[in-house]
């Protein structure tokens, strides 16, 4: 009689870890060239807020001695965090938008048909917006640079300005992939782009809070945005401290682990329907 050998539990639940993981990088990797092979859907998130950075340098750039305007070297200085955020939000909804797509062409059944672990459908898709958040970060600092968005953190800053500016991606990306799972509509994600928009010109991304008076004040207290900002800004205008990477890095982690949460529940929401 032969005997049979239980394999132990614990190495059946390394071993689902491991292929869930090479799942989400192989999904990773498709998400990352499916942005890159349509440059259509990406550079405009570049190209849009860089413009909107030289416009309003041009014809913001003297607001600088307004009494309350932080102390800056140029309005670029200041607005750099601006073009970032601005940047990562856009960008962001495209792949939100791409994930509704699987969803309506059939993929992502397919993928459930498969035997693939059901979060590394999720967690793929944003591990290519992540990706694109940083690189997006990375040429918004080194294009501003030179034309006075000087970073007084240095290169540690910039670093941890990228970082940051991955997990803003990471949090928008997963509120977006929320509501592709909820809707699976690719227009109904882009249809958020008009609120994106509105949410981030009522908050400080273009002037400080100090400068500000009345309701317009309190909307960008309480718009998540502002803080998104002002933690990136800390490392441009205030130099590298605790304080200001914590600020940089933190906000935008607690966002994105509240969005992860909600797109999680919309995704086994939408497994539970099918």
């Amino acid at each position: 009689m032969t005997d049979v050998v239980a394999t132990p539990p614990t190495l059946i639940a390394e071993h689902s870890i491991a292929a869930a993981f090479r799942q989400t990088i192989a999904l990773a990797k498709r998400s990352t060239l499916e942005l890159f092979r349509q440059p259509a859907l990406v550079v405009p998130s570049i190209i849009f807020p860089l413009f909107f950075a030289f416009l309003g340098n041009s014809s913001f750039g003297r607001t600088t001695s307004l009494p309350g305007f932080p102390k800056v070297n140029s309005y670029l200085q200041f607005q750099l965090a601006g073009t970032i955020t601005q940047g990562v939000l856009f960008g962001s909804v495209t792949g939100a938008a791409a994930l509704a797509t699987d969803i309506e062409n059939g993929f992502f059944y397919r993928l459930l048909a498969a035997p693939t672990a059901r979060t590394s459908i999720l967690f793929g898709r944003l591990a290519g917006s992540t990706l694109f958040g940083a690189l997006e970060t990375a040429v918004f600092v080194l294009v501003l640079l030179p034309f006075g968005a000087d970073v007084s953190a240095g290169l540690p800053g910039i670093i941890a300005m990228i970082l940051s500016g991955a997990l803003i991606a990471l949090a928008v990306g997963a509120l977006m992939s929320s509501v592709a799972l909820k809707t699976g509509s690719a227009e109904a994600v882009q249809g958020t782009f008009p609120l994106l928009f509105i949410l981030l010109f009522f908050s400080s991304a273009f002037f400080p809070r100090e400068t500000m008076s009345g309701a317009y004040k309190t909307i960008a207290g309480i718009n998540p945005i502002s803080h998104l900002v002002e933690g990136l800004r800390a490392l441009s205008l205030e130099g590298f401290s605790i304080s200001a990477t914590a600020r940089a890095i933190l906000v935008p982690l607690a966002i994105a682990v509240a969005a992860l949460l909600v797109a999680n529940r919309q995704l086994q929401m939408r497994l539970r329907a099918n």
